[in-house]
């Protein structure tokens, strides 16, 4: 019995919710000729290291022991979901442990719809394509009280004025807030959305602003937002969402019987592999994948006001672009989770929102549950050694490939048996080998599928294949997991750094020249002699070890390396990405960002000369009020009242904010969640900082009083540390003490 396999092929299920009190499940599916719903009966579980923790519990229909010697070897079935939630209060009451601790002696897994599908040996969309999915994509567009720059629903005087829906179907259509109100456009959003009765709501930012402010708004005009397929109302819950080490705290709403899938989140996930997005904003997303019309509609969007004013009919047919388009930025990040939510135990909304960890933990619970088998409790963290990452050389190499292994520590964990001790039952590396073989196969038949939907969703399987393989490692170390082995992890990557070194030193020996190694690949100036690729990655793959493959993942005509994960790289059509913190920072200056780029192109094209001229274009700018505000301005967003901020300040518990003092001086009622920019005001550069902030909407183009010598001098850093490079065209050896690095400290 594999792991990937769901013992209930049941076809077309589209969504899961509660029923009769928590005792039936509702399952939506997909038939013939549209949407059926059926109650099945629920009977959820509760996992015990010690069965005495459930004596007396209300609604226990059975407690039994399961095989094997792991600390949660017994398992306790409930009436209803209520009776579960009731006895893990008791649990905790009685064990003293909350229930997110991963020593706590039981476990409640998940949410409802987690649970069913975990227990009835189902997963979603199964017998469907990506393309059978009814999406609508939801935009609003609201006006601001004078004298604010962004959008708060808790302002009276704020309003939605306008409602973009488009769906997959063609259907596009704009509420106006200029020819109804407020109480009645609410009203008509949760029609047009029973009447189009979508699977999956789709929306930009749509769970941090959209929903957000529709729920702010219906709850001021006593409008309830029944959007559930059983006529319940769309409810919220604090959540957060963790990228590349931040945490995004949001709303996560839910609607029964369809699901909410947000673009912005999809996109800040495709960023951490992919890193080549030039922001999470719609429209610049949209340019970049290629979606946005040649007759797109674009409007400033601190002029929504002065728009539907002046412009009605433009304001609605820009709305309907955001709409249309983020259908499309999800037709291009959706598919690996839809896909995904074919194979775990999660409904398609907590696919994309759960990490790989989370899933892989419940591909394993699941086969343990269905063989009966005791659940290990997770081990208490231990230090884990990282990849082998190391920077030779700095400056222009030309031309430059990279080669990384083929899913390296996937490959290591398969190719030295490494698995999690507490894996009695051996469902890890069956589990890691079946997705592998299955994504090989997919990837395979993608090549070669007859039409471009069989490709498109094949190529969303194997992807989604390679989001789940690449994550095994990571499970070994995962703090939650109930199959975590950090000693296992440690052995992954002992293994990992001497496969990169063996590289390294197989390149040197064939006279090629490492730039920088990351964890699984090395970027490098080839050796010459060798006749094309296939001879490179030969002579190289024959200096490892069976079951370890390498593939060649870039060829670029130059690449500029500055320090660590710091680098910029040109391919053939000279696009120029660029890579690391500082030089791609979102807590930069846009300006500085601009500049940054300029300067890495000239160095890529082999102009490094001329440099300075476009640090002197920069600095006579700044001179003469020629660079726009939004340039140069910065933007936060306020996390706490503005009386909390000023006691901790008082306190001495945290530090001054020019955000927060620019928000104090102007009077207004500012609330947490609202965005504030500013600029540096005066001149010279001996203030601080918090006390020569000033709004943005406080600048005027007729009377500009940017701090210039603050901005200018902002410019020179950037060049000081990349002057050193101007003339310099090729490498030099890399040197670890930065004051033997001709200044090459970090930008910022």
């Amino acid at each position: 019995m594999e792991p990937l396999s769901d013992s209930d092929p049941a076809p077309g299920i589209l969504a899961t919710s509660l029923a009769d009190g928590g005792r039936a499940a509702r399952v939506w599916r997909r038939i013939e000729d549209g949407v059926a719903s059926e109650d099945v009966p629920f009977r959820p579980f509760l996992l015990l290291a010690d069965p005495r923790l459930v004596d007396g519990a209300a609604g226990l229909l059975s407690l039994d022991r399961l095989d094997g010697d792991a600390a949660l070897a017994w398992i306790a079935r409930f009436e209803s979901w209520p009776s579960a939630l009731g006895t893990r209060d008791l649990c905790r009451e009685r064990s003293g442990q909350p229930p997110n601790t991963p020593s706590a002696p039981y476990r409640l897994p998940g949410d409802p719809a987690h649970q069913y599908l975990l227990t009835s040996g189902r997963t979603s969309f199964r017998g469907l394509k990506f393309t059978d999915l009814h999406r609508l994509a939801l935009d609003i567009e609201v006006v601001t009280t004078d004298g604010f720059e962004f959008p708060n629903a808790a302002r009276s005087g704020d309003r939605i004025v306008a409602a973009a829906i488009a769906d997959s179907h063609g259907f596009v259509e704009v509420l106006r807030g200029d020819r109804m109100d407020e109480k009645a456009l609410l009203h008509a959003i949760g029609q047009v959305l029973r009447d189009r009765d979508p699977d999956v709501i789709e929306g930009h930012n749509i769970f941090r602003f959209d929903l957000e402010y529709l729920e702010a708004r219906a709850r001021l005009h006593a409008v309830p937002l029944a959007w559930g397929r059983d006529g319940s109302v769309l409810r919220g819950r604090p959540s957060r969402l963790d990228v590349a080490g931040r945490t995004i705290a949001y709303r996560q709403f839910e609607v029964a019987g369809r699901h909410i899938v947000d673009t912005w989140m999809l996109a800040q996930l495709h960023d951490v592999g992919a890193r080549d997005l030039p922001s999470f904003g719609l429209k610049d997303i949209a340019r970049h994948l290629g979606l946005a019309a040649g007759d797109r509609t674009y409007v400033d969007a601190g002029r929504i006001a002065e728009a539907l004013r002046d412009a009605p009919d433009r304001l609605m047919a820009y709305a309907a672009d955001d709409a249309c388009e983020t259908l499309g930025v999800s037709a291009r990040f959706s598919p690996p989770y839809f896909a995904q939510a074919q194979l775990v135990p999660f409904d398609y909304q907590s696919t994309v929102l759960r990490g790989a960890a989370a899933k892989i933990d419940a591909l394993l619970m699941r086969d343990y549950l269905r063989r009966g088998h005791a659940v290990p409790l997770p081990q208490a963290p231990a230090p884990v050694g990282g990849g082998h990452v190391a920077i030779f050389h700095q400056g222009v190499a030309r031309p430059v490939l990279h080669v990384d292994v083929t899913s390296l520590y996937p490959s290591v964990m398969l190719a030295h048996g490494i698995a999690p001790a507490s894996d009695g039952l051996g469902a890890f590396l069956r589990l890691l080998a079946t997705l592998h073989d299955v994504r090989v196969a997919a990837k395979r038949d993608a090549a070669a599928a007859a039409t471009a939907e069989d490709r498109a969703h094949l190529t969303a399987l194997q992807q989604s294949f390679k989001i789940l393989i690449n994550a095994f490692y990571g499970y070994l170390a995962f703090s939650a997991g109930h199959w975590n082995d950090f000693e296992a992890a440690n052995r992954v990557t002992a293994a990992g750094r001497e496969v990169v070194g063996t590289i390294i030193a197989r390149l040197r020996a064939l006279g090629g020249v490492p730039i920088e190694a990351d964890t699984d690949g090395v970027y490098f100036v080839p050796p010459a002699g060798l006749a094309g690729d296939e001879s490179l990655l030969e002579a190289l793959q024959s200096a490892l070890p069976a079951g370890i493959r390498l593939e060649l993942d870039g060829r670029y005509t130059a690449m500029f390396s500055y320090k660590l994960k710091t680098y910029g790289l040109a391919d053939a059509t000279g696009r120029v990405v660029l890579k690391g913190s500082a030089f791609r920072s979102r807590g930069l200056e846009p300006f500085q960002r601009q500049l940054i780029h300029e300067l890495v192109g000239l160095f890529l094209a082999g102009r490094g000369r001329e440099a300075r001229g476009v640090v002197d274009r920069w600095l006579a700018d700044f001179t003469a009020h020629r660079v726009p505000v939004r340039v140069f301005a910065r933007t936060e967003t306020l996390q706490e009242p503005l009386d909390a901020y000023r006691e901790k300040v008082a306190a001495g518990v945290r530090a001054v904010s020019a955000a927060y003092e620019v928000a104090l001086a102007s009077g207004r009622p500012w609330e947490p969640g609202d965005q504030v920019s500013y600029y540096i005001a005066g001149r010279g550069m001996r203030g601080a900082v918090a006390e020569q902030a000033r709004l943005v909407a406080d600048w005027t183009p007729d009377r500009p009083d940017e701090n210039v010598e603050y901005y200018r001098a902002k410019v020179i850093e950037v060049w000081e540390r990349l002057a050193p490079f101007t003339d310099l065209e090729g490498l030099r050896p890399y040197a670890e003490d930065p004051a033997d690095t001709d200044g090459q400290l970090s930008l910022f």
